[in-house]
């Protein structure tokens, strides 16, 4: 994982300081690429802990076609738990305390944080256990999920598009048009966060299963280690699909950045050595579409500890 420190210095040492829609600021780059082979192990960041299990709960939430968040929430996953929360905060119904920017206040302020954490958890309580409550503010728009495997045509009709690509792959597995996409630009003003991870790209040759992703914004600290080990799981698992060896995972990026509030983790992450990449393995018969999170697991992880750093909303 030499190629995301790379990166992470890239930035840190030649990036242009830039505004940014959530107020926090970035230091960014436009346009980068990196290559992983997936046949040298699974690349999942050993320069801090990346939690594993959140990368496959959300997959598997985006391949279910799901878009709200008490699924993750049911599997201990609050990596959407910002967007949601900040949708009910925003809403006439809420008459809690006061929320305005709670994403940058609740990093400075230790009272506000205390406060910011509470209504958080009670908003995480009754998503599990208030369906209406459920149905109206778990809800994200039209996410990954319902993108991938619900696409709205002109007609009213709908594109499984994870379904179509599977066919594909398995019947025409030579086709330059093996595309997934998640920005639909009719669809992107109903969206809790319009999609990062725009368009991957299958490539098939010698038996073996490549992804290319364009990623039109990068969150490199924070985000882009789940978008690594996201897409590599999600190529293992459609290479498994359609009885293929994994290739290479190939990561394309428009804007990648460091927010100013990371400067100091990320000079804590490049001073420490990557060790050696786990291995993936899957214990299950069942389909793509049926897999559940304990199907999944990583043997042989032994990351430094976890960096922690605020999220930008």
């Amino acid at each position: 994982m030499q190629q995301y420190l790379d990166l992470l210095n890239k930035i840190l040492t030649e990036g242009t300081d830039k505004g940014d829609r959530t107020g926090v600021g970035t230091r960014s780059l436009f346009g980068y690429q990196m290559r992983f082979n997936l046949q040298d192990g699974f690349p999942l960041l050993t320069t801090k802990r990346v939690p594993f299990r959140l990368v496959k709960t959300e997959l598997l939430w985006f391949i279910h076609g799901d878009t709200n968040i008490r699924y993750l929430l049911e599997h201990n996953n609050h990596i959407w738990d910002e967007w949601a929360f900040k949708n009910w905060v925003n809403s006439s119904d809420y008459q809690g305390p006061d929320m305005t920017d709670f994403g940058i206040r609740a990093t400075k302020d230790e009272a506000f944080n205390d406060t910011y954490q509470a209504q958080k958890n009670q908003f995480c309580e009754r998503i599990l256990n208030d369906d209406s409550f459920a149905a109206r503010y778990g809800e994200l728009g039209d996410v990954y999920g319902k993108q991938w495997r619900h696409w709205q045509t002109r007609d009213g009709g709908e594109i499984d598009q994870l379904a179509q690509l599977i066919d594909q792959l398995k019947h025409t597995p030579n086709s330059r048009r093996v595309i997934l996409s998640a920005w639909n630009p009719e669809d992107v003003p109903n969206m809790a966060l319009p999609p990062c991870h725009t368009l991957s790209q299958y490539y098939v040759v010698d038996g073996k299963l490549s992804c290319q992703l364009y990623q039109r914004s990068g969150d490199v600290f924070l985000g882009v280690p789940f978008n690594i080990a996201s897409y590599a799981l999600l190529t293992h698992l459609l290479a498994r699909e359609v009885g293929l060896e994994v290739g290479e995972f190939v990561h394309t990026f428009g804007d990648v950045h460091i927010y100013n509030n990371h400067f100091e983790q990320v000079k804590e992450q490049l001073v420490r050595t990557p060790g050696e990449l786990p291995t993936l393995r899957i214990e299950s018969e069942r389909s793509l579409f049926e897999l559940e999170s304990g199907d999944i697991h990583i043997d042989d992880y032994h990351p430094a500890p976890a960096i922690k750093a605020p999220v930008a909303v």
